[in-house]
């Protein structure tokens, strides 16, 4: 028997207009010839609501006592024993009243899709378990009666029941949902505009997460690649600066605004060395990154919009989320800034936000790795100040003030000098010194448009001037390259501790660290490769990246650990300075791998440990539960045996009945104990093959009563890819187990459905059930879950059969029964589909 499909009218609100809705589908149904009945409507004396009620065939009511007053509830034995194709069931969240025959409706309403009966039901927005706090912040009701959404996800169809907040409140207003004397009460209570607009949201947004799941299924299914709108996908460009973590947050925001939407945190670094922002705050903007559900990417770079635009075209993003610049006024003339080149660059299929901050025009300071290096703009100015500057300088004394004295000439050219080392260094300033010394003495010099110089005083100011003008330069260069030295310090300290805490806390994995290695100095590859001597080859113990190298000698950079390893990288040839971090990691990656190794010696350890815990086990078990039937054997086998007692023809029967009980008994024993020993040797080689369900199942039940087990196989399911004896024998572990604790006269329901990619069988009983902390052990080996007396079985029955399902790979899972019970899902791959011929094409009267 095939389940029932549902159909669930969603509403935005109550008295909306979902149970009129589920009604008029009713009516259109009955007019297509349907067999639809009413099992159970509120219409809450809504006059419009009891007309649609008119011509429908209703179930009668089941009558409860409870606290000395009589309630009504859906009949859910009427319905089965009615069996329409389509049953309406509303208000889905209802709490029964106690001594129902199930807790809740939604229960109700699983057994008649379990019996094959379609389902039309509604329920409320508000009603939804995962929306209970939210609804409550909203309303400030806090609702009692929820369904689980994984209830109303799971529906075959679900329809959104809307109404704008004036026209419900106008309804409300006009008497069609509450009566007169609580209309007040409400429309300045929970139907608010306010709380109306946002229940409204709420509805628009759960409904389409679930249109993105249909849509997500939709695209896997037909194996769509193509990015489509629907869903956004934002890119946020991290500076390495404390505003990070604001756009992370804002991008997060965005993206929860429209369904499904991802979002990809990138720092592009440049390829000069370490990376010029703080690692140990790209660490905290990674972690929380990824906290909130999005990812971290690092790309090497040295044009930063470029790089961005490439990244974000390059992930098929629809919007890049960056922060205002830092910048101060007076930088902009050094260029626009990545912000505007970013959305000028951007083209018509990006958006970009630009998000303000806290540190917005604050100043962008010293970059902590690059710290105060002298960059290229700076030495540039630095030599047109040395250079350009005398010689405009000379022209403006000979033209303008040709007779200032040249004790001013002299401070004017060292005015320079001082300019040109403050911009560019101590090699501008050199030059500034030299081209004004050489420049002083020709013009302003007596004897003038000569090098000669006819005072001695005169070459006493000149050298003073070209001391004063080396020291300035030195003292800038030196004041320079110390704070350089320093912020360069501080990068790879932060490096080191990052790094060290990481490891001593066991959080990265040699891949991960070698990623880092590979992201902190721009390389195209890392390797750590290791050797057993001196003369044996290079073995790769882990790499990342494109090309990794298989030797030292073919590496751009390598650092030697110890006698026995090294870690190589690829991409370019790195500077001294970054040895010594690079040797840092280099020692920390040989200890990532000896703790993964120590931790796979661990799991080693353990699962021998496991191997003597069960061997243990199955030595009690052939102690006591294989020797129970060998017990029976003997005693039945020596009675037939003694010449002292007649035995009857029946008495010999009986014997004789209970040698062949005992023997099959011993004989499943067995087999299982080889299945478990095959398992946990690893043994198991399924032949994989296409095969169907129908012709598997029944085989499968050649060792329980007959009258035990009921089945519903459809033919009409596709081929499963499995080995078939192991699926025959999965099976009837399963169904053996559901047949032993079901009650006298219960039978085990074996039924099966196809699901996306997958085929399962659920073998369904009605025996005591398990709770919900114990579903996972009774699948232990050796495990019998409760009473159970000694000699049934050494309890590895469902072991075994988890075991077979996971070889083929499928899955074995336990669920509890609606009504009391418990359901085994077994789900196993469907065949991959065959290419179907391509069709000629016809023309439309031969395919009318």
């Amino acid at each position: 028997m095939a389940r029932g499909k549902l159909r669930i009218y969603l509403g935005a609100a109550p008295g909306v207009g979902k149970t009129y809705a589920m009604l008029s589908e009713a009516h259109r149904r009955i007019e297509r010839g349907t067999d639809c009945v009413v099992a159970f409507v509120e219409h809450h004396h809504r006059p419009r609501t009891e007309v649609m009620l008119h011509g429908l065939e209703q179930i009668q009511r089941k009558e409860l006592e409870y606290r000395d007053a009589t309630f009504t509830e859906m009949d859910v034995d009427a319905v089965l024993r009615r069996a329409p194709a389509v049953a309406l069931v509303d208000e889905l969240a209802h709490t029964n009243i106690p001594g129902s025959r199930n807790t809740k409706r939604w229960q109700d309403v699983e057994e008649l899709l379990a019996a094959g009966i379609d389902v039309v039901s509604t329920v409320n927005i508000q009603h939804l378990e995962s929306l209970g706090d939210v609804v409550e912040s909203i309303t400030g009701v806090r609702q009692r009666e929820t369904v689980p959404d994984e209830v109303v996800r799971r529906a075959d169809q679900i329809e959104l029941v809307d109404m704008s907040p004036e026209a419900l409140r106008r309804r409300m207003a006009h008497g069609n949902i509450y009566k007169s004397d609580k209309v007040d009460a409400a429309l300045s209570n929970y139907f608010r505009p306010g709380n109306l607009t946002a229940l409204r949201e709420l509805a628009l947004l759960w409904v389409a997460d679930r249109v993105d799941a249909y849509l997500t299924e939709y695209r896997s299914e037909h194996q769509v690649s193509a990015i489509w709108g629907s869903r956004e996908r934002i890119v946020v460009g991290l500076t390495g600066g404390p505003e990070g973590r604001t756009l992370i947050r804002r991008a997060v925001r965005l993206a929860e605004k429209g369904a499904g939407g991802e979002v990809l945190a990138v720092y592009i670094s440049r390829s000069d060395g370490l990376t010029s922002a703080s690692p140990k705050e790209l660490a905290v903007q990674r972690t929380l990154v990824e906290d909130l559900g999005g990812t971290f990417h690092q790309v090497v770079g040295d044009d930063i919009s470029a790089a961005l635009l490439d990244f974000s075209r390059g992930v098929n993003a629809t919007q890049i989320v960056l922060g205002v610049s830092r910048r101060r006024g007076w930088q902009y003339v050094f260029g626009p800034g990545v912000g505007a080149t970013v959305a000028r660059e951007s083209g018509p299929d990006l958006d970009v936000h630009l998000i303000t901050h806290d540190e917005v025009g604050k100043g962008r300071g010293l970059p902590v790795a690059s710290g105060a290096r002298l960059g290229r703009a700076r030495v540039v100015w630095g030599w047109l100040v040395g250079v350009l500057g005398p010689a405009l300088l000379t022209w403006l004394l000979t033209g303008a003030a040709p007779d200032v004295g040249l004790a001013n000439d002299m401070l004017l050219f060292l005015s320079l000098t001082v300019a040109a080392a403050l911009v560019g260094g101590l090699f501008p300033a050199l030059a500034s010194a030299v081209v004004g010394s050489l420049l002083l003495n020709w013009f302003f010099t007596p004897p003038v448009h000569t090098f000669t110089i006819a005072d001695p005083k005169n070459i006493v100011a000149i050298a003073i001037f070209v001391g004063v003008a080396l020291s300035v330069a030195s003292v800038v260069d030196l004041a320079a390259r110390r704070t350089h030295q320093a912020a360069r310090l501080r990068a790879e300290s932060e490096i080191l501790s990052f790094l060290a805490g990481n490891i001593l806390r066991g959080e990265t994995s040699l891949e991960e660290l070698l990623e880092r290695v590979r992201e902190t100095f721009g390389m195209e590859s890392a390797a750590l490769l290791e050797r057993t001597g001196e003369t044996a080859p290079w073995t790769c113990a882990g790499s990342v990246g494109p090309r990794p190298a298989e030797a030292p000698e073919d590496a751009d950079v390598d650092v030697p650990v110890g006698d026995h390893m090294a870690l190589s990288l690829r991409g370019r040839v790195l500077p001294a300075a970054d040895r010594r971090v690079l040797a840092a990691f280099a020692a920390q990656a040989a200890v990532v791998l000896d703790r993964q190794r120590l931790q796979s010696e661990a799991d080693r350890a353990k699962e021998l440990a496991e191997g003597n815990r069960i061997r243990t086990a199955l030595l009690a078990a052939v102690s006591h539960d294989l020797r129970t039937p060998l017990a029976g054997i003997k005693a039945a086998v020596s009675s037939l045996r003694s010449d002292d007692v007649e035995w009857s023809e029946e008495d010999q029967a009986e014997l004789l009945e209970a040698i062949e009980a005992g023997a099959d008994r011993l004989d499943h024993l067995v087999g299982n104990l080889l299945d478990m020993s095959r398992l946990q040797t690893g043994t198991v080689a399924p032949i994989i093959r296409e095969t169907d369900l129908d012709e598997v199942v029944p085989m499968a039940l050649g060792g329980v009563p007959e009258d035990s087990v009921e089945l519903d196989i459809p033919e009409t399911l596709p081929m499963v890819y499995v080995d078939r004896g192991l699926l025959e024998r999965a099976v009837a572990n399963v169904v053996e187990n559901a047949v032993k604790y079901s009650p006298p006269g219960e039978k085990v329901l074996v039924s099966a459905s196809a699901l996306a990619d997958r085929v399962e069988v659920r073998v369904v009983d009605r025996g005591p059930g398990v709770p919900d902390e114990a579903k996972e052990r009774i699948f232990e080996p050796f495990q019998r879950y409760g009473d159970s007396p000694r000699g049934v079985g050494v309890g590895l029955g469902l072991a075994v059969a988890r075991g077979f399902a996971e070889a083929i790979g499928g899955t074995l899972d336990a669920e509890d029964t609606p009504g009391g019970g418990l359901t085994m899902v077994l789900a196993v791959p469907t065949a991959p589909e065959r290419e179907r011929p391509e069709q000629p094409d016809l023309p439309a009267a031969a395919t009318s």
